[in-house]
């Protein structure tokens, strides 16, 4: 048996916590939201004000009636990755706290700064990424205070955290989910069951160290270093909302609950999913510039095989893009916009099978 095959049949202690048949007595708070059982609140986590201004990360829980794990789902990290967050929106809406056993807290918008002034990758506040700061810091600026808040009063009560993103405004994106490991065999196995039942069919393989000073500055590093059952997924491109993503972020998440025996929801498991290694290998512009796509999301690319152009604000051409490594296009620019270090293209290796979790290299 190989570990793989072990790993896929151990850790159902970490999906599901605590008896289902017994009823819940006390109400469960987060922020100003504080729902009884079998109700859903809503309500925000404020963050008051420090050297810049204050805010309000909006937040919903949802009680069960019965017992169970608790469930954050969370989005809007970066504010303009429309698809998870109006997806989360829906989700609230979907789960009826009457039939749910355990808890759901929904995070639909962390970064509101950046949904409202339309900024990607970061809080224009302070010019600070909201996934790469954990545990935060509530003497810091208005980033690292959120994050704070968000370790504190959504990550540290939860049982499992559901991390939804989508291409932001300048990516092209194809649909997919991440298996994080970190070399625990139940926390692994719970991890990779959620994967498989979320539903969709390309799953990138990212192997973490949790012992690295660095493993817990995502949201997702930090859930896993402190023992919690991790998933992340993503669809969406390009600022657009389209029904497929939104259909594919919303019925995962409740097949999320349905594989954690929350709610009565039949689960089919991804049969055959494609297999992705790690972040995969990008190529960044070295100047601004115009640039234009020759290949699509989701295409298979040899190294070398030229994915766009390059031009210049007055059309001349200044390059070729090339696919650093052979692999499929995960995203791809999708505005011809670029500067400096910008994002072009994104390409992953493709794997023959998940294989064995191996602690990264410094």
């Amino acid at each position: 048996m190989t570990r793989f095959t072990r790993v896929v049949a151990a850790g159902l202690q970490l999906l599901v916590a605590g008896p289902l048949f017994a009823q819940q007595a006390t109400s469960f708070t987060v922020g100003s939201a504080v729902a009884e059982p079998g109700k859903t609140a809503y309500g925000a986590i404020a963050i008051a004000a420090g050297s810049d201004s204050a805010t309000n990360i909006p937040v919903a829980v949802i009680r069960g009636v019965r017992p169970g794990p608790v469930v954050a789902f969370v989005a809007g990290s970066h504010g303009t990755e429309y698809s998870s967050i109006v997806a989360m929106q829906r989700l609230i809406g979907r789960i009826d706290a009457r039939k749910l056993a355990g808890t759901v807290i929904v995070a639909p918008l962390l970064n509101v700064a950046s949904f409202e002034q339309m900024t990607p990758h970061v809080n224009p506040i302070d010019r600070k990424g909201m996934n790469g700061g954990y545990p935060g810091d509530a003497n810091g600026t208005q980033t690292p205070r959120v994050l704070a808040a968000v370790t504190e009063q959504i990550i540290t009560p939860a049982t499992v955290v559901v991390d939804l993103h989508g291409g932001d405004i300048d990516e092209d994106l194809r649909p997919y989910s991440y298996w994080f490991r970190g070399g625990r065999a139940a926390q692994d196995s719970a991890g990779l069951k959620l994967a498989l039942a979320f539903g969709l069919d390309h799953i990138i393989v990212t192997d973490v160290d949790p012992s690295s000073p660095t493993a817990g500055r995502s949201l997702s590093g930090i859930a896993l270093v402190r023992g919690k059952t991790v998933l992340v997924a993503e669809a969406g491109r390009s600022g657009v909302v389209a029904p497929s993503d939104l259909t594919a972020l919303v019925e995962g998440s409740l097949n999320v609950l349905g594989e954690l025996k929350m709610l009565d929801r039949r689960v089919t498991h991804v049969a055959k999913p494609v297999w992705l290694a790690g972040a995969g290998a990008r190529v960044a512009a070295d100047s601004a510039g115009v640039f234009t796509a020759v290949v699509a999301r989701d295409t298979r690319v040899t190294k070398g095989q030229i994915v766009g152009h390059t031009t210049d604000f007055l059309g001349r051409p200044t390059g070729d893009i090339r696919a650093p490594i052979d692999g499929l296009v995960t995203f791809i620019r999708g505005v011809p916009s670029m500067w400096p270090k910008a994002t072009l293209v994104n390409v992953a290796p493709i794997l023959p099978g998940p294989g064995e979790w191996r602690a990264p290299r410094p």
